[in-house]
């Protein structure tokens, strides 16, 4: 018999969709992101017979005490990063992952991540090591314009990087506003339905302070390593360099990259790891969209292990961003 739903405001992205591509749900499933734990919720009444659910943030486990309870030790709750979910299981039937922040994090004006809500720069989801603020008052700016750039896409990365080392010499950037502020003074005036001028750059100083490309990398690797023949991956990508991440893995993963030039000697195909139920990624329909607006970037993949021996595969092959002193 299901538990019965706690009182929770915050909407799993992609639910639907997610576990109708999976289905059927049953045995062991780790979900990565635990988050406010919608996917764990929903593969548990869905029919898994456990779900180890794995968040860096020890906050996401603390609100969840009122109502992990109802699902007995069909709930396992693992303080730790999803890129060693090896280790804290094998032999699963499925793998969850949700990337980006989460709503509850955004909605909190103290953890840092919101450019709306005024608080400390802080942006770590582990809340452990480095912040942000820590990020922005002593990287050179040449780096600042590479994290801008490279993890964000954000054009205007060297005029942004610039002005930040310039405000910085007059005294410490010490909150999101102040931040937000001063990136909006470098572009132009956002029109109505246009995203807010600081999304970008937070985006990118978010995926620096915690290390989320190089997470999303080994995350992938562990639970092809994690997964039993026939376990299902699942991953829901909120903007367009982690679904390309993504994406890129599972081609690769699966034999359906490319062969190279066809003048040159083929190389020996390993057996693939994966194959891939549809080669296109799933987006929100028009229902969820008018039930949740922050859907409509969101984009599933899902892919079925084979019973193939986990590999390697290095992050230059699936253009894992990098970001030292290179120049653009």
């Amino acid at each position: 018999m299901a538990a019965a739903a706690p009182t929770n405001p915050h909407v799993p992205v992609l639910l639907r969709p997610l576990l109708a591509a999976v289905a059927p749900v049953s045995g062991e499933w780790l979900d990565g992101t635990f988050g406010a734990g919608g996917y764990a919720r929903g593969l548990l009444e869905a029919g898994a017979a456990r779900v180890i659910a794995v968040d860096r943030d020890p906050l996401a486990f603390e609100m969840a005490q009122d109502w992990v309870g109802q699902y007995g030790d069909r709930l396992v709750l693992q303080q730790g990063v999803f890129s060693k979910m090896d280790e804290y299981a094998s032999n699963l039937d499925g793998v969850v992952l949700d990337l980006g922040v989460s709503s509850m994090q955004l909605d909190q004006a103290d953890r840092g991540f919101s450019f709306l809500r005024d608080g400390p720069l802080d942006m770590r989801m582990s809340q452990e090591g480095p912040s942000a603020a820590d990020l922005v008052n002593t990287a050179s700016a040449e780096d600042l314009a590479n994290i801008l750039f490279h993890y964000g896409e954000e054009r205007a990365s060297r005029r942004i990087a610039r002005a930040i080392v310039r405000a910085r010499d007059e005294s410490p950037i010490e909150t999101t506003l102040q931040l937000a502020g001063l990136i909006e003074s470098c572009l132009p005036r956002s029109k109505p339905g246009q995203s807010h001028p600081a999304t970008r750059s937070f985006q990118a100083l978010r995926i620096a302070v915690n290390g989320e490309y190089n997470e999303l990398f080994h995350g992938l690797m562990a639970a092809e390593g994690a997964l039993k023949p026939g376990g299902k991956l699942a991953v829901v990508t909120f903007h367009s360099i982690e679904d390309r991440m993504v994406k890129r893995f599972l081609t690769a993963r699966s034999g359906q990259g490319g062969r190279g030039s066809r003048h040159a000697p083929q190389p020996e195909q390993e057996a693939p790891q994966f194959t891939l139920p549809t080669k296109k990624a799933i987006g929100p329909d028009d229902e969820e969209l008018a039930e949740n607006p922050r859907a409509r970037s969101a984009r599933l993949r899902v892919a079925v292990r084979t019973d193939a021996p986990a590999g390697a595969i290095a992050a230059r092959d699936i253009a894992m961003p990098q970001v030292g002193g290179s120049k653009r």
